[in-house]
């Protein structure tokens, strides 16, 4: 069964750790933690410090209005069927055998 572990608890043991409070070995035994999982925690601590194991932000889309997001998702739509017929008629294009001629001749 996996296991999960609060933010307020990595940082606990975390802090310990840099701190030098308590040695890496110490907390593994401690806590019946493997030394991956310490030394992964250990990196996102100092890569994100207290911020470490925040929930994310809910991200906000294209302005609040949804007239405005409807918007950009038809535009979004058109592009991508523009770029499906595009390559539709690409793959028609090669499976005829190749380029199609050129208006000059060549």
């Amino acid at each position: 069964m996996k296991r999960s572990f609060s933010r307020e608890f990595k940082l606990q043991v975390v802090r310990q750790l840099v701190s030098g409070e308590k040695r890496f070995a110490q907390l593994c035994r401690e806590h019946s933690l493997c030394q991956t999982l310490l030394r992964r925690w250990r990196d996102q601590y100092q890569a994100q410090g207290e911020n470490a194991w925040r929930e994310p932000e809910p991200t906000r889309h294209i302005g609040e209005d949804p007239q405005v997001r409807i918007a950009a998702l038809e535009a979004a739509l058109g592009r991508a069927t523009l770029e499906n017929q595009f390559l539709r008629h690409a793959l028609e294009t090669a499976q005829k055998g190749g380029l199609a001629p050129t208006r000059n001749g060549r």
